[in-house]
């Protein structure tokens, strides 16, 4: 049974994403501030986080991250929970490394989907699931990438991309399967999620970036190039 972690201060929308996650065998683990957040974070080790960002205490960002700075709690994939719906805000928590958000309101059946997606791409598979392109090897049951022999240390939403393209060498993705795919988003509105982790992903591989291509007016493609 998956637990996760709901760091939110609203008691009612605790309550609501509580109850819609023990409709789906879930078991939530409710933190009313970032500073208890981060305490029962480290205690429980949960399966995922739903972060406000708007906490008394300690603030989203803060407990962020302290989470990944924690070697207990950086591979823990968050979905940001936030009323604030500009972009500065999201595009903030994405370049941290947020795997996904939400803004508020927000629909509980989005919410779930949303959940169960991060859940899936943190899951681990069973049998010979290694893929080596190159000087890249991705092995899928414990989500390591190695870049020539040098561990890359990857969120499982960077991970699944990554690997979507390498699997697909030479084929340009498009956005919206790009986002359809790892994210599980049906429109293409959150282009700046795709964006915004590729850039990270750009960013963790260093002088292998060039790998990482874009393709103007489709979206990206991996290239065995290094």
């Amino acid at each position: 049974m998956y637990r996760i972690l709901i760091a939110e201060d609203d008691n009612d929308v605790r309550d609501l994403v509580s109850f819609n996650l023990e409709r789906e065998g879930i078991t939530p683990i409710p933190a009313k501030d970032g500073i208890e957040a981060v305490e029962l974070a480290n205690r429980e080790i949960p399966d995922l986080v739903i972060l406000d960002l708007m906490l008394p205490g300690r603030n989203g960002f803060a407990v962020f991250k302290e989470l990944r700075l924690d070697s207990r709690t950086k591979g823990i994939p968050v979905l940001m929970l936030t009323a604030k719906a500009q972009l500065d805000d999201v595009i903030a928590g994405l370049e941290l490394g947020a795997d996904d958000y939400l803004t508020k309101p927000f629909s509980p059946k989005e919410l779930v989907l949303r959940v169960k997606a991060l859940l899936r791409r943190s899951k681990v598979t069973t049998g010979n699931a290694v893929v080596k392109v190159g000087k890249f090897q991705l092995d899928k049951n414990t989500l390591h990438c190695f870049i020539d022999g040098d561990k890359v240390d990857l969120t499982p939403t960077e991970f699944k991309l990554l690997l979507l393209m390498v699997e697909r060498e030479g084929s340009p993705q498009e956005r919206a399967d790009l986002l359809r795919e790892v994210w599980g988003y049906r429109d293409t509105a959150h282009t700046r999620t795709l964006d915004t982790h590729v850039k990270r992903l750009r960013e963790k591989i260093g002088k292998f970036a060039c790998c990482v291509e874009t393709v103007r007016g489709v979206g990206y493609q991996f290239r065995n190039i290094a």
